[in-house]
């Protein structure tokens, strides 16, 4: 096989997520070429991350970046997966083989993708990384290990979420429905515009497969009634003041790491992200905040070029960064 004519190794660099696959090819000359996405996020079974219906996804995407780009051989592959810490043993024993019966990759990285939202946002520096959507995830390092807080799923953490806050918003208009103390009229509203009568909500929501994407589509609507309304307001100023005490949890206390924010769920604007640096400001007076340099693909992309270099020295984890390098190399 060739490469893209520059004599550079070609890498492949995977995000791996709630919103589905994107996949990048390029060389350690000329750095990402291509990209393609893929809409169906990778199932998950009882054995955890699907294995082969990533890869059925994988395949075709990845032959036709090549014959966009004319990269065709790849020495080196990095997936970043969400669930890979918890759901990834399936991932880990069967992936490196995959990947080098198809393509001929003979080095893999599987990361969680907390460490590529980690590496896109600050790359190879001590800090913190706090990644916000419909879960919520901090994640920090001094650079000998990981530390890693909430990430538990909707039901049993991700506090301060979108999900989260969807959920807070909608047990405030209900309360309001009810009479209750600590209710909101114009969340009730709000619930009702988007989802009918609140009395139907439960048989709505609960049998839903993507109830997480669900609850977080209604933190928009907890956002955009902050201004005017104090319950909204309290429970963003409650949902900053949980995703600065999982970024404390995690961020080195020695000399001066820095901390960045990366995510869609900072798009909901000053109402949270206001009460969230004064939270991260109280807690981390030490730290630096930085504004995050890249998403996780940028950061997948990152940790394949420093794989090929040789240059890694982001910490190794079994279940956060895995480097798999097949026999006889």
């Amino acid at each position: 096989m060739t490469g893209a004519g520059d004599g550079s190794p070609g890498f492949l660099a995977v995000d791996s997520g709630g919103s589905g696959l994107r996949v990048v090819i390029g060389t350690t000359g000329r750095g990402a070429l291509a990209r393609r996405d893929s809409r169906e996020p990778v199932r998950t079974d009882a054995r955890g991350i699907d294995p082969e219906h990533l890869m059925g996804q994988l395949v075709p995407l990845v032959r036709a970046l090549a014959a966009e780009t004319g990269v065709i051989e790849l020495d080196t592959a990095v997936v970043g997966a969400a669930g890979l810490a918890t759901l990834g043993d399936a991932l880990r024993a069967e992936l490196p083989a995959a990947l080098e019966r198809e393509f001929g990759i003979r080095t893999v990285a599987l990361v969680a993708d907390a460490v590529t939202a980690y590496t896109g946002a600050l790359g190879p520096r001590p800090g913190a990384v706090l990644a916000a959507g419909t879960g919520l995830i901090a994640i920090g390092t001094d650079l000998t290990c990981w530390r890693r807080a909430d990430g538990w799923g909707h039901l049993l953490g991700d506090c301060g979420s979108g999900a989260w806050i969807g959920r807070a918003g909608l047990e405030a208009a209900l309360r309001a429905h009810d009479g209750r103390p600590g209710g909101s009229a114009g969340l009730l509203t709000r619930a009702e515009e988007s989802f009918g009568p609140v009395r139907e909500l439960p048989g709505k929501l609960y049998p839903r497969p993507d109830r997480p994407a669900v609850l977080a589509s209604f933190a928009p609507q907890v956002a955009a009634c902050a201004e005017h309304d104090p319950v909204a307001a309290g429970i963003l100023r409650t949902a900053a003041r949980h995703m600065a005490e999982s970024a404390a949890a995690v961020c080195p206390s020695t000399d001066e790491p820095r901390v960045a924010l990366t995510g869609g769920l900072f798009k909901l604007g000053a109402a949270l992200v206001v009460p969230l640096e004064e939270e991260l400001s109280r807690r981390l007076p030490h730290a630096r905040r930085v504004a995050a340099a890249g998403d996780p693909l940028e950061g997948s992309v990152h940790i394949a070029t420093d794989l090929v270099a040789g240059s890694l020295t982001l910490p190794s984890d079994e279940s956060m960064l895995y480097v798999v390098t097949a026999k006889g190399d």
